[in-house]
C-alpha cells in the first residue's frame, strides 16, 4: 500500500505500519514489522482485553468495587474512577469526570493479579498474546504503559478487534461503546474534549476535535495512541474490499508530539481512502 509509505517522511529513526481488511487479511504492511517498539499506552488496550477475558471468564465482574470507594472495575477501565493520572488520590467522584489514569490500570492489574491467582504479565500472555500468536509481545512492568510489541504481533490484535474470537460479541459490542456518554475530560496531548468519549480501555472518536486519528474516520473508530510514538485504531465503518471494517497500526520510537499530531491524521486518512479504493 502506498499510502504506508508515508512514514518513511517522519522525523523519526524506525517506524512501521501495517492496514488490515474487514476481514482480518492484511493489506499492506510497511517498515521492519519485527522490530520491538515500546507501545506506552497502547499497552492498555492490550491489559483492559485481558480483564474483558477474566470477566467472561467469571474471575471477576464489570460492576464489582474496584479502586476508590464507589469505583468498580468498569469505572477504571472507562477512565472515570476519580484517580489522578499517575497518583493514587481520588480527584473526583467516581463517573463524573473522565480523568485519565495510569493508576487506575495498575488498580485493574493488581485486582487481576489476585483475582486469577496468577501473576499479572503471566495473565495477560495466557489471555491474549498466547491465543493470538503474538509470541513478541510481553508486558515488563505496569499494566498502564510497559508493553512491547512489533507490527506483526499487533495487526493480530486488531484483527481480533475487528472479529473477536476471544470475548464474545456482546462483550466486544460492550467494550466498543461509550461508557458514562457525555462526559467531559482532557485526551492527553489534544486537550479538552466536551465529551471525551470512551469504552473499556478503547478511546472512541465520535466527534472529538482535534484527534490523531483522520479527517475521514468514522464516529464509530476506537483505539489507543501512546507517548512513545504509537497507535493503533479501528474503524467498523471504514470500506474496503473485504466489506466494512478496517484497522491500523503505526509504530515509532520517538516520543509524542507536534510531529506526531501534524502526521497521524493525513496518514489515516490516506490509508482509509487506498483501503476505500480497493487497497
Amino acid at each position: 500500500m502506498d499510502s504506508l509509505h508515508v512514514i518513511e517522511s517522519w522525523p523519526v529513526d524506525t517506524a512501521a505500519a501495517a492496514a488490515v481488511r474487514a476481514d482480518g487479511s492484511v493489506a499492506g504492511t510497511h517498515g521492519p514489522t519485527d522490530h520491538r517498539f515500546y507501545l506506552a499506552s497502547v499497552t492498555k488496550p492490550l491489559v483492559a482485553y485481558a480483564a474483558l477475558v477474566a470477566v467472561e471468564e467469571g474471575a471477576i465482574e464489570l460492576d464489582e468495587p474496584a479502586g476508590p470507594e464507589g469505583s468498580t472495575v468498569r469505572h477504571l477501565l472507562a477512565h472515570t474512577s476519580g484517580l489522578g493520572f499517575d497518583e493514587h488520590r481520588v480527584m473526583a467522584p467516581p463517573g463524573t469526570r473522565r480523568l485519565y489514569s495510569n493508576a487506575g490500570f495498575e488498580v485493574l492489574g493488581d485486582l487481576l493479579a489476585k483475582a486469577t491467582d496468577i501473576p499479572l504479565a503471566e495473565y495477560v500472555r495466557d489471555a491474549v498474546f498466547v491465543p493470538l500468536g503474538m509470541a513478541a509481545t510481553a508486558l515488563d512492568g505496569s499494566p498502564a504503559y510497559a508493553v512491547t510489541s512489533t507490527v506483526a504481533d499487533l495487526t493480530r490484535f486488531v484483527s481480533e478487534l475487528l472479529s473477536p474470537r476471544l470475548v464474545s460479541a456482546q462483550m466486544h459490542a460492550e467494550a466498543t461503546s461509550v461508557q458514562w456518554p457525555g462526559l467531559k475530560g482532557v485526551l492527553p496531548g489534544y486537550g479538552h474534549q466536551s465529551p471525551n468519549d470512551w469504552g473499556l480501555g478503547l478511546e472512541i472518536r465520535d466527534g472529538k476535535s482535534p484527534h490523531w486519528t483522520g479527517a475521514s474516520s468514522s464516529p464509530r473508530t476506537f483505539g489507543h495512541f501512546g507517548q512513545s510514538g504509537t497507535f493503533l485504531w479501528v474503524d467498523p465503518q471504514a470500506a474496503t474490499s473485504a466489506g466494512r471494517g478496517a484497522a491500523c497500526v503505526a509504530l515509532a520510537d520517538k516520543k509524542f508530539g507536534d510531529w506526531a499530531a501534524r502526521v497521524w491524521p493525513p496518514f489515516t486518512d490516506g490509508v482509509l481512502a487506498e483501503l476505500a479504493a480497493g487497497g
